[in-house]
Parts: C-alpha cells; structure tokens; sequence
C-alpha cells in the first residue's frame, strides 16, 4: 500500500520525474566515461601483465611434502625484449619462474637483478611480439585521480580494479626492514597474486608496482611509486642490484635528554645510540666507539636508524664522511668511510 501510493504521488509529479530521469541520464553518462576509461586502460595494458608462477625451495621441508613451494604474482613487461618488473618478494629465492601471457604464452624466466629493500625486481622473458609499458611520472600525481590495477590474485588471471589515489608519499617498511619512501595508497583492490601487478593512470601509463595490501583493512593498498621504480629498475637491468653503503654498527634510535639539546644547541630531539662495532667493519676502524649517539650525518639531523639508511646511499660508499656524535656529553667529529653493503 506505502509503496503503491509512494510511486502513484511521484508519477503524478511530472516535473519532478522529468529531473529525475534528467539527473539519471547525466550520472549515466559520467559512468559511461568512467566505464570506458577502465576499458580502454585494461586493453591497453593487459597485453603487458605476466602472470608469474614460482617455485621456491621450501625451508624445513618434511617427509612426504613436495620439495618445492609454489607461489603466484604478477609483473608488466617495460621492453620489447622481455624485461618484466615484478616484486622482491614474490621471486627471491626462485629456483624455477613460469611467466605466462594473456594470450596463453608461456616462457621460462630468469631473475636479473633483485633488491628487496623497496621490494622491486626484474626478471627476463624471451619472446618475440612483446607489449611493453610505459611508466609514468608519479611526483606529478594528484590525490584523488583514479588508479587502476591490473593482476593475478589467488591465481585468477588479468583481474581489472579500479579506484583512485588514495594519498601520496606513504612510507612502507620492506622484509629487509628499510623503510620505502614515497610509496602510493589506493583503494583500488589488491589481493595475494597481485603483487608485482602495475598500478596505472587513466593513461595507461604506470604510475606505481603493487606491493602491499593492509588485511583485514578494507581499501589500503599500496605501490612503489614509479619514479623510485624507475631508477631502481635501471640499476637492476645495469648492475644486477642498488649499491648502498654500511658502516657496520648495531644501534638503535634514543631520544635525547633537554638538557644536552638546550646546553649544545643541537637541532634534532634524537639520535642513534651504537651499541655495538661489527668486527672488522668500518665503524670498527674509525674512531667510534659504543655508547656513543650519532646525531649528524654530514651536516642532516640523524634522529632514527631509517634517516642513517638513507644517508647511506650510493654515494656514500668508499669516501670519508664527517659524524657528529655525543660522547661524555660533549659533540665529537668522527670520520668514517662506508663499505658497501652486500
């Protein structure tokens, strides 16, 4: 009876149907750009998306098991001569990799260079009529804009999610324990499988590689964003890895006491306290001593473990660089060269 009289009162109404079959037309055809935008994308970028199968050699194994652990994700082909992107994690320690395409090719893969502490890697298929990617520049994303993934979760071949930017310059811890910088947050949904997959603009172009999904959260995802990707890919495909320095300390973040930040004037409310030298390393054979507290690095304020991590770049590696520490309560310059970590 409330529904019959609800639908008789709105079909009198004739104006206000006329608006309302007005305002559904146009929302139609806003899902309609939408809706092609998705589609475009996905054709466009499908034919580059390597669904990866890998075996690993299972720790611990017991009788009766298989001696391999197999496992699945995804990767986007970047050139013509087989160069695919995928996740640290999804093919470090690889004994066997399976990339299949979606037009049911198949190819033996072999890692070329792996870095597990932003997660990325790059293995090499050999095939002929490959469709690479592109990638595209993610300092220039906006938040809100949409994202689209494209990948292989549980094993279900070329699934197409869409959602936007969720927000930028994230920070995501990698198994290493380094910390990635500028990571991507998107709510467009990532599952088991989908790591490695691309993340891309309305373009097409690859704004960020899948990587990590928050569960039992519902829509934070997250991707390394393409401008990191890049240069770490180049140095994959190059040099077989990234080359960071190490001095070889075991320490940990402190806070520092107001009195010593009043009394030395220092700029930062932490540091890095050494608790022990690695044997031989390169702390060990400067001046630094354990107890003392790190709190400049070259001139930048060194209040945590992951602000050292990332002072310890390439270009440290080899050359002396000047520390700052306390020891006794009073500033200390040390010099130390860093070795490269391996």
């Amino acid at each position: 009876m409330f529904q019959h009289q609800t639908y008789a009162e709105g079909a009198a109404s004739g104006s206000d149907n006329t608006q309302f079959q007005s305002r559904s037309s146009d929302d139609g055809h806003l899902l309609d750009a939408y809706s092609r935008t998705v589609v475009g994308v996905a054709q466009r970028v499908s034919n580059a998306v390597v669904h990866l199968k890998v075996e690993k050699k299972q720790q611990g194994r017991r009788p009766n098991l298989p001696q391999g652990a197999a496992g699945t994700g995804s990767g986007f082909i970047i050139s013509s001569d087989g160069f695919v992107v995928t996740n640290s994690h999804v093919v470090s320690g690889a004994e066997r990799i399976e990339g299949m395409l979606q037009d049911g090719r198949s190819f033996q893969a072999s890692v070329v260079g792996d870095d597990p502490a932003t997660d990325l890697a790059v293995v090499k298929v050999d095939g002929e009529n490959l469709a690479p990617v592109a990638f595209g520049e993610s300092r220039r994303l906006q938040v809100g804009q949409i994202a689209i993934a494209i990948g292989n979760p549980y094993g279900f071949q070329y699934s197409v999610t869409a959602g936007v930017v969720s927000a930028l310059g994230r920070t995501l811890r990698s198994q290493s324990g380094r910390l990635i910088d500028d990571v991507i947050q998107t709510d467009a949904a990532l599952n088991p499988g989908n790591s490695g997959g691309p993340l891309v603009d309305s373009h097409g172009y690859v704004i960020g590689v899948n990587t990590a999904v928050i569960l039992p959260a519902q829509g934070l995802c997250f991707a390394v964003a393409s401008d990191l990707a890049q240069y770490v890919v180049g140095k994959l495909i190059l040099e077989g890895r990234v080359r960071r320095g190490f001095i070889g300390i075991g320490a940990q973040s402190v806070t520092l006491p107001p009195k010593w930040l009043n009394t030395l004037q220092l700029d930062t409310k932490g540091g890095i306290q050494i608790h022990s030298l690695e044997p031989g390393g390169p702390a060990a054979q400067s001046d630094l001593r354990a107890g003392d507290v790190i709190v400049q690095f070259e001139g930048k304020p060194m209040d945590s473990i992951d602000a050292l991590h990332k002072a310890l770049d390439e270009s440290s590696i080899g050359r002396s660089v000047s520390l700052w520490v306390l020891r006794d309560g009073a500033l200390k310059q040390v010099s130390v060269v860093p070795g490269e970590l391996r």
